[in-house]
């Protein structure tokens, strides 16, 4: 699969040849599904558990005398009346840290990056060099690609360091290392944008090993 290779300002800047088998895999509703939810079920933090009535070290011994005594009638000082007692109903640990085998996960990758190149809403740059690291100027720029509402710019090895200052102002534009390429981020760009270095360098020499 060949696509044109553009430079910032919508110039042409040659092809390059995408791997089939990284670009071209026909995507399935079910495994983009499984890889999202497992996504977001990951990045939710357990709460911390409050100990309850069984849980704090205090003495079992009855509190006073069941009756004749004036109050009432405590059984021992780990109620959660008295301080230092136990939390009624407090929350609890719950496990938010789901497995998904490693072959699923990247064939979900495969497929979110193979959505994109068959709907046309993949963008591959020569790189991300700016004359100026401005955000007037780069928003001029990239207005003559038609990125969209949200665009998902991934880099190679590190993030462009001046373009990464010229971004950081605009809302549209996600910026990303290509070690952090994910099914979610990819999936929600109306536009993806990738590098020449991400794609031949890092994306499908990921894949081949």
């Amino acid at each position: 699969m060949k696509v044109p290779v553009q430079t910032l300002g919508a110039g042409a800047g040659g092809e390059i040849e995408l791997n089939e088998a990284v670009f071209g895999v026909e995507p399935r509703a079910d495994i983009l599904h499984r890889v999202v939810t497992w996504q977001l079920e990951k990045r939710r933090g357990t709460a911390r558990a409050a100990r309850e009535r069984s849980d704090v070290a205090r003495t079992g011994k009855k509190f006073g005398r069941q009756k004749g005594g004036g109050t009432a009638r405590h059984g021992d000082r780990r109620a959660p009346i008295f301080v230092g007692g136990g939390k009624a109903h407090g929350p609890r640990v719950r496990d938010f840290n789901p497995s998904l085998n490693k072959k699923v996960r990247a064939l979900g990758l495969k497929m979110a990056l193979s959505t994109k190149a068959r709907d046309g809403k993949l963008i591959v740059m020569e790189n991300l060099d700016v004359t100026e690291a401005k955000t007037k100027a780069l928003k001029e720029q990239l207005g003559a690609l038609n990125l969209g509402k949200r665009a998902l710019v991934i880099d190679g090895d590190a993030l462009n360091i001046g373009f990464a200052q010229a971004a950081s102002n605009l809302r549209e534009i996600d910026l990303l290392p290509a070690v952090g390429a994910n099914v979610y981020d990819i999936l929600k760009a109306e536009t993806l944008v990738l590098t020449r270095a991400a794609v031949e360098k890092k994306l499908e020499a990921r894949f081949n090993g």
